[in-house]
């Protein structure tokens, strides 16, 4: 009886090490879901689009570089730093363009967020947007200077948390032909939690162009996994993406995103 009491003590540790390590999955994910949380994060964000172009023929693959950085400036406030920098890869968006591999223009966000939810617990944020004309290639560069507001209001409420993210830059100096940058940018979000680490994720990610007066409705459903690789915490996902509205040269159809975000909590 005594000898199988190691055997029963390893037992019960173990069970209470994958317990612990669950809730700190389901507590990352959680966070994750949270565009202003308190954790420094590095997605890597893999998209492909397809039926580009006036005459459909053109695809992209985009890897989007997005390091989150989240800085206390006082005891009540974050400074929220969120960066995202594309590596594209792109064939015949255009007839005679041909193919264009490089850097796209950087988009790079600050929220100032105070560090408790409101009484009715929303959690917000605000800051400036910036665009940088950081582009390899005329194809993959506004060759502009952008700036203009952002911010992001959510809820989380039991496994659900909700919201939306907006910003819109205009532009500020740099090449304004063939036009002129003004966007707006609208994300609402819906996010539901499972035990696991696991979510399933659905947003859209509308753009508006007032220069050209057309804008882009893509709507994407995707499903992640926060786990363990070794001693790095990660979440790795996959989605699929349907365009609902597209510009006249867009991405039309279906697409899909592959992610992986690489976890640092404190």
């Amino acid at each position: 009886m005594h000898k199988s009491l190691p055997a029963f003590g390893l037992l019960a540790m173990s069970l209470t090490s994958v317990a612990e390590e669950q809730r700190s999955a389901d507590d990352l994910a959680k966070q994750l879901a949270n565009p202003v949380a308190a954790l420094i994060s590095v997605p890597f964000q893999y998209n492909y689009d397809e039926n580009i172009g006036p005459d459909d023929k053109g695809s992209r693959h985009t890897l989007n570089i997005q390091p989150v950085i989240p800085v206390s400036i006082s005891d009540d406030w974050n400074l929220i730093s969120r960066t995202i920098l594309p590596l594209i890869d792109q064939t015949d968006i255009a007839p005679g363009t041909g193919n264009q591999t490089g850097t796209g223009d950087t988009v790079q966000s600050l929220f100032f967020s105070p560090k408790a939810p409101t009484e009715s617990g929303w959690i917000w944020g605000v800051g400036p947007a910036m665009l940088l004309p950081t582009g390899s290639d005329d194809l993959l560069s506004s060759n502009q200077w952008g700036l203009g507001p952002t911010g992001v209001v959510l809820r989380q409420s039991g496994h659900w948390t909700y919201g939306a993210l907006v910003n819109h830059i205009e532009h500020v100096s740099g090449d304004r032909d063939p036009a002129r940058v003004s966007s707006t940018f609208l994300q609402p979000f819906l996010v539901r939690a499972f035990p696991g680490g696991i979510t399933l994720g659905l947003n859209t990610e509308s753009t508006y162009d007032w220069d050209g007066n057309e804008g882009s409705v893509p709507v994407n459903l995707q499903l992640n996994k926060v786990t363990k690789l070794g001693d790095q915490m990660v979440q790795f996902g996959a989605g699929v993406r349907y365009w609902a509205e597209s510009t006249e040269s867009g991405p039309e159809g279906l697409a899909f995103r592959l992610n992986l975000v690489l976890l640092y909590p404190k």
